[in-house]
This record gives C-alpha cells, sequence and structure tokens, in this order.
C-alpha cells in the first residue's frame, strides 16, 4: 500500500451517476492508497453514533422526510475533515453545485484544495444493466455484480461470506427517479469541475481493473 504523501494525489472527489461504479474504485483507492472513502450518509451515521449536536438534528429532518439543507452537509463533512489528516475521497459528494461551491470554500479556508474529480462516464443503458445484476451484503454491504464478481445470487459474498440480496431501490423504476434527480441537481458539477480543470473522465463502462488503472495514472502523476 502507498502512503498519504507519497507524492500521489489524495483529495479525490467521485461524481457520476448511480451504478456507474464509484463505490468499487473508492474500495480498489482505499486498498492501494490507504485513503477511506466516505460519504454524508456515512458522516451522518458517525455524527449520531457520537451524540454530536448536528447528528441528531440531520438525522430528525431525515427522519421526517425531509432534505438536509446544504448548510448542515457542509457542517458535517467540515466536522469529518478537522478529525482527519487532509486526505480523503468523496463519494457521491458534493450532490448538488451549491454543495461543490461550498466544498471549495471549505477546502480553500483549509488550504487543501482538490486535486481531481474523477467523472464516471457511462450510458444509461449500461447503468440499466449493471442496476439489475447488482446484489448486495447483508453483513458487510459490500455491493457485487452476478456474473462478475459473484456467479449467481444464492452465492455468499466473497468478502464476509454474507447473505446477498438486491437492493429494494434497485429497480428499473427506481433507477429513473434516481437518473432524474442526478441530471437535475448533481450533472451541473460536470462543467463546474471542468472549467475548474480538476475533472477527469473516465470511460466507466470499462472493467473495473481499466478504470483503476487509469485513475492510478493520474492520482500517481506529478
Amino acid at each position: 500500500m502507498k502512503k498519504a504523501g507519497a507524492g500521489f494525489k489524495s483529495r479525490i472527489v467521485l461524481l457520476g451517476p448511480p451504478a456507474s461504479g464509484k463505490g468499487t474504485q473508492a474500495e480498489l483507492i482505499k486498498a492501494r492508497y490507504g485513503i477511506e472513502p466516505t460519504s454524508t450518509g456515512a458522516m451522518l451515521r458517525d455524527e449520531l453514533r457520537r451524540g454530536t449536536e448536528i447528528g441528531i438534528a440531520a438525522d430528525e429532518l431525515t427522519r421526517r422526510g425531509q432534505l438536509v439543507p446544504d448548510s448542515m452537509v457542509i457542517g458535517l463533512v467540515e466536522n469529518w475533515l478537522s478529525a482527519r489528516d487532509g486526505s480523503f475521497v468523496f463519494d457521491g459528494f458534493p450532490r448538488t453545485l451549491a454543495q461543490g461551491i461550498e466544498l471549495e470554500k471549505l477546502l480553500l479556508t483549509r488550504q487543501t484544495p482538490l486535486d481531481a474529480v474523477f467523472f464516471f462516464n457511462v450510458s444509461q443503458e449500461v447503468i440499466r444493466e449493471r442496476v439489475l445484476h447488482r446484489v448486495t451484503c447483508e453483513e458487510c454491504g459490500r455491493i457485487f455484480s452476478i456474473g462478475l464478481q459473484v456467479a449467481a445470487e444464492n452465492n455468499p459474498c466473497p468478502v464476509c461470506r454474507g447473505h446477498l440480496v438486491h437492493r429494494s431501490d434497485d429497480t428499473l423504476e427506481a433507477l429513473e427517479q434516481r437518473m432524474n434527480e442526478y441530471r437535475q441537481k448533481t450533472e451541473p458539477l460536470v462543467p463546474f469541475y471542468r472549467e475548474a480543470g480538476l475533472l477527469v473522465e473516465l470511460a466507466a463502462a470499462e472493467s473495473p481493473e481499466a478504470v483503476f488503472s487509469e485513475i492510478s495514472t493520474v492520482m500517481e502523476a506529478a
């Protein structure tokens, strides 16, 4: 495993539609570079576990079916960054242009600007196929593809031997809703980061190994 500070980019955002492969690449980055990937959902669960004011307030909103405001999301991210060494892989954050702008301001004040934003460019046809073949381990939460990492849905989890299931939101109807939300809220971040000179476009329909090879080349470039 390479160590942070050993000459590679270590402040990363993974950007792309649902089922584009962000989670898989986040785990590969962690294994090779030792940078723990996270999401705002994981940050919220950690804050709630520790009983912090922001964690309790955000949880109350989500329980009522309300969106957590951008200001609170940025507060979660700020708390998370303050407890770490400055290296990060954000998987699925920022989710909106407003969050991207606020993140830029936050990182500027910390003097830890983004190194790269990897954009997982993949067609909706490929996404649909992946969703229909995707299973999740009930024990460790890892995601696998039937026919790629596992032969069949009734196989045990390759990591922990747990039970694999189709997620309740892995339907074509739910996918269409998530894609509409992505196009409206998240896709505007693509030109935002392109104009900032940070966007690295990946052919995310390729194999995980090929995509990770491209990511590694960028991360290790001077």
